[in-house]
């Protein structure tokens, strides 16, 4: 386990950038030209940047971006 310290400036610029972070995968996800391999790898990215966000954010703010199940899982 690892800790760290941070402003309130820093931890809002830690929100935001693993927000555009998740909403870029958000939207290379649904392009069908992205083969299926690396839509997997980019799933277990968008987890680990959401519990991220979750150790940064508020909980309204990680609504948003709670992964969707898909039909598969």
């Amino acid at each position: 386990m690892l800790g760290l310290m941070i402003n309130h400036t820093e931890q809002k610029e830690l929100e935001y950038i693993i927000k555009r972070e998740l909403d870029e995968i958000i939207f290379d996800l649904e392009d069908n030209r992205i083969d299926h391999m690396v839509k997997s790898a980019m799933k277990e990215r968008y987890k680990v940047l959401f519990q991220l966000l979750r150790r940064v954010a508020g909980e309204k703010e990680c609504m948003r971006y709670i992964p969707k199940k898909t039909k598969n899982e």
